[in-house]
């Protein structure tokens, strides 16, 4: 069985991308068409299905035809409220994760991903990239079983909001990537036009 049959994609364009001054970030134009765009093109053959996390411009995002998501928790609580209504709604036993800002998002990611989770029977894998010999988690690139959604649930209420610590509630692991390149992700302007002269 093709294992993207199993797995639902989640974009995260729910921030507030305040050192982008505010600015819907997976709107803003990355090789002239929205950074949504590319990370829809990226993760779209990964995936049975696609959701878009946003908490406005809702119309701008429902222009390609997926489901589009607000955030429960009203105050912009960050990656895990986009998890929790990517669970909430996700109708396949995986939900692969990736934010909207990250264009050169890897082809590969799910393959790899479902491989290490299916093989060490974890619950949650989430990307890490290699540069400069050191290892940097990417947590927000993360494949996980659509079942841990009380789990989730149990954490938020709690108050909790860092993600690493639900990772460590879970049996977790990570795969490495070696291009880094591949998480740049875009919080400035000067950083968008460094990643498009790059990815040209």
């Amino acid at each position: 069985m093709n294992s993207s049959k199993k797995i639902t994609g989640l974009i995260l364009a729910g921030g507030r991308a305040q050192r982008m001054g505010g600015i819907d970030k997976g709107l803003i134009p990355f090789h002239n068409k929205p950074l949504i765009e590319s990370a829809i093109e990226r993760l779209k053959p990964q995936v049975d299905s696609i959701l878009i996390n946003a908490n406005r411009n809702i119309t701008k995002y429902a222009h390609y035809g997926f489901p589009v998501l607000m955030d429960e928790t009203p105050d912009f609580s960050g990656p895990l409220a986009g998890f929790s209504i990517g669970l909430k709604h996700c109708q396949t036993p995986y939900l692969l994760t990736s934010p909207c800002d990250s264009p050169l998002l890897p082809t590969d990611l799910a393959q790899k991903m479902m491989i290490e989770l299916e093989s060490k029977d974890l619950d949650l894998v989430f990307a890490s990239s290699i540069e400069n010999g050191k290892i940097w988690a990417q947590p927000v690139f993360c494949l996980m079983r659509s079942n841990l959604r009380d789990s989730l649930k149990t954490f938020l209420e709690k108050g909790n909001l860092k993600i690493d610590n639900w990772f460590k509630e879970l049996r977790s692991g990570t795969v490495v990537f070696d291009n880094a390149l591949a998480f740049a992700n875009v919080n400035t302007p000067e950083e968008l036009k460094a990643l498009e002269k790059v990815s040209s």
